[in-house]
């Protein structure tokens, strides 16, 4: 079987890679890139062999231009390869190749608020793979599952934690580590949106109360903050999200990692999505907040979780959602084959 996977972002790499890796025992996977050095890097440091089809987008128009030169080098190597199954995350060039090729494209999305991209992928699907969670009904090709795609790659099927990470930014067990994330609010999807206001602020209110905060942005941070930035590999942050005791940020996908890893998560953001309304109201791992007066609703929550001194009911909490939720890669893999033998 010929299977193609294409990557957008680092997310995606996560999501894919142990299919990816099982697939590669048996059968033939080929896997595309849009240029993206930590996605490229992340793909590198897995061993997983790749393609780059396009560089990247820096506007609007530019991205317009790149999705068409993407799709039309993705249509030339599936015509090379005859691929029987097409995957990826929320992207059109798999679902509109699919249908020039004969392939069928398995298309898998979590993110509601994606309108365009959805509106370009949706039509030309062939199946399309959502959390049960997700708010928005697609019609017949929407297959629903019980979990979400940060259970790709953390499931503890999937993700053993190595202790070793603290020693990589000198820390302690008993020290007090909280991850900020800020996103740099640029994708197609995100425009109109944004989280924290004032992050000297926050920052400043954590480490009165005695912890280390660790950021990672997607931005450039002012100069103050700089000693704040985490330094340790990309394909290392999981280890460190299990060991911290707590995270913040903007990131919906940060904030759903550190939850199904037991770490409790505030997520700050105007963008309310499915999954994270879910683990939020069924599990009690992630506080949401999304009002205007959400950066301060959400630091006073953070300072109460720090103040908690029963920590181990976020790993009561991590366990219910377990139970409930299935190992996504396996399904994932269970769908391809099966589109596979379709064919």
């Amino acid at each position: 079987m010929n299977v193609v996977v294409t990557i957008q972002h680092p997310a995606h790499v996560h999501f894919f890679k142990n299919a990816i890796r099982e697939l590669a025992v048996d059968e033939s996977v080929y896997v595309f890139v849009r240029e993206n050095d930590i996605a490229t890097d992340l793909l590198t440091e897995y061993g997983i062999e790749h393609e780059v089809l396009a560089g990247r987008s820096d506007s609007f128009l530019q991205l317009a231009r790149t999705q068409l030169r993407y799709e039309r080098r993705l249509l030339e190597r599936a015509r090379q390869i005859e691929p029987d199954v097409m995957a990826a995350i929320g992207e059109p060039g798999v679902a509109h190749v699919s249908r020039a090729v004969g392939s069928t494209s398995l298309v898998f999305t979590d993110t509601e608020h994606a309108t365009l991209q959805n509106a370009l992928a949706f039509p030309f699907s062939h199946r399309i793979y959502t959390p049960t969670c997700y708010k928005d009904s697609i019609g017949d090709k929407q297959i629903e599952y019980p979990g979400y795609h940060e259970l790709a790659y953390l499931h503890p099927e999937r993700f053993d934690p190595d202790p070793s990470i603290l020693s990589e930014i000198d820390a302690t067990e008993d020290e007090t580590l909280v991850i900020m994330r800020l996103v740099s609010w640029d994708a197609a999807h995100d425009v109109g949106n944004s989280g924290f206001d004032g992050v000297h602020e926050v920052v400043s209110r954590l480490e009165a109360e005695g912890a280390r905060v660790l950021i990672t942005s997607e931005s450039r941070l002012p100069p103050s903050l700089e000693r704040c930035r985490i330094t340790v590999a990309p394909h290392r942050v999981h280890h460190l999200m299990y060991y911290a005791d707590l995270f913040i940020g903007e990131s919906p996908t940060m904030a759903t990692e550190s939850a199904v890893l037991g770490t409790p998560a505030i997520y700050i953001s105007s963008i309310e999505l499915g999954y994270v309304d879910e683990i939020s109201d069924e599990y009690g791992l992630i506080f949401n907040f999304y009002s205007e007066n959400r950066e301060h609703n959400g630091l006073r929550k953070a300072v109460a979780i720090l103040s908690d001194d029963s920590p181990t009911k976020w790993e009561r909490r991590r366990e219910a959602l377990l139970e409930a939720k299935l190992d996504t890669t396996s399904f994932m893999l269970d769908e391809i084959y099966n589109a596979g033998r379709s064919k």
